[in-house]
């Protein structure tokens, strides 16, 4: 049997290095004018602006702020999906570098300014190569995915109408540009939000006796959530409850009628993730019955686990050994933060993986940090990567 890169042309790799230095002027414009989620309107115009300058057709989704642009080859065929996200996040830059943000409490912090430039590099590559592919490239950029809001958004819009398989990558920091990372199932956890209403009565700090205290309530939840991963989650699964916010009480001497905490849940799979939801609520009612207080818990379903599609990793795998060798694909190291292109995943095939881009010489610094910056070389790579997939998937017999 063959891989499905068997005949991918080793040119994309040397267009790829070509556009280098454009794909670096691309990120670093973009690093230096960030955006949040929802607002990413100068973003979108130098996509649409790249995009129409190829000759695609470029559609605008999700409020002004999606960007879908729309290559056809020579012939009819399937279509697919590349994607990227292009949000920033509120976060103070620490980087002394020529291209930090220009925008005061705005940081591209999670390598979307990379991924932008590796897509809008795909498409330049793809380009070149229209007299090759049966079928179309779908290219997705895609906003808000900080607020887990954007893909809902761009599938809501119809971006996946006739999509028969997507892939993305994301910057990874510990990994080195050249590299890249695969896994299948539980890539990135599931995302549950988590909102807790401890109810007691209120009273005078001096007599508490005469109250049920919601703050002393609140605590001892917060500490005995702390014993479902360590002592009811099987040790082999991944999983994790945090409180991130505890709000309640008006005054140093009045005991607080009513707490309020807000955490989040996440399991990298989906057996795991009910089991948490069960025990966060037995938990949280047990120990406030206890104390003579109640509990209203509230858990909002943000985002699935993500589970890449094992046809869809062999191809990515079959690309990246193609136009960089056997050793640049590595196991895909999981983590606990979740991403909204598994929303993509449930509609569609498709592979997420990880982008090599550690900071040569350098300690590696995770996402949603001051100092995140990433090595430029991968921005070749990514591009290279993603175009090959598409040319792989269109041109397969």
């Amino acid at each position: 049997m063959k891989s499905p890169a068997s005949a991918l042309p080793l040119s994309l790799r040397r267009q790829a290095e070509d556009l280098q230095p454009l794909l670096q002027r691309l990120r670093r414009h973009i690093h230096c004018h960030p955006e949040l989620s929802g607002a990413e309107r100068q973003t979108a115009t130098l996509i649409k602006n790249r995009l129409a300058g190829l000759g695609l057709e470029v559609q605008e989704t999700a409020g002004g702020t999606g960007v879908v642009g729309l290559l056809d080859g020579a012939k009819t065929g399937r279509v697919v999906a590349l994607r990227a996200d292009t949000d920033a996040l509120p976060i103070m830059e620490q980087n002394d570098v020529e291209y930090a943000s220009a925008i005061p409490g705005v940081m591209h912090a999670c390598g979307h300014d990379a991924h932008v430039s590796c897509l809008l590099g795909a498409a330049m590559i793809l380009n070149e190569h229209r007299d090759d592919l049966a079928g179309s490239v779908k290219f997705i950029f895609q906003p808000a995915e900080e607020s887990d809001t954007g893909a809902a958004a761009m599938i809501d819009a119809g971006v996946l109408e006739s999509v028969e398989a997507i892939f993305g990558l994301h910057t990874f920091p510990r990994l080195a540009p050249g590299t890249i990372g695969l896994r299948t199932a539980g890539l990135m956890a599931s995302i549950d939000t988590l909102r807790i209403r401890v109810l007691g009565s209120s009273g005078h700090g001096a007599a508490p006796h005469q109250a049920s205290d919601a703050v002393v309530a609140a605590a001892s939840v917060v500490l005995n959530l702390q014993t479902i991963v360590s002592r009811k989650v099987n040790p082999t699964e991944a999983a994790v409850v945090s409180i991130g916010r505890i709000q309640g009480g008006s005054a140093a001497n009045v005991i607080a009628p009513e707490v309020e905490l807000l955490g989040t849940i996440r399991a990298r799979n989906e057996q795991t993730r009910e089991h948490m939801r069960q025990l966060v609520r037995q938990v949280a009612d047990g120990t406030c019955a206890a104390l003579g207080t109640t509990a209203e818990v509230t858990i909002t379903a943000n985002l699935p686990v993500l589970n890449n599609d094992p046809e869809a990793v062999a191809r990515v795998a079959g690309v990246a050994t193609r136009l960089y060798g056997a050793e640049a694909v590595r196991e895909a190291e999981p983590t606990l933060g979740g991403d909204d292109f598994s929303l993509y995943l449930e509609h569609v095939p498709g592979c997420y993986f990880w982008l090599g881009t550690a900071p040569g010489g350098g300690r590696a610094v995770d996402w949603h940090q001051a100092t995140y910056d990433i090595d430029e070389t991968a921005l070749s790579v990514g591009a290279s990567l993603l175009a090959g997939c598409a040319y792989s998937f269109l041109t397969e017999q």
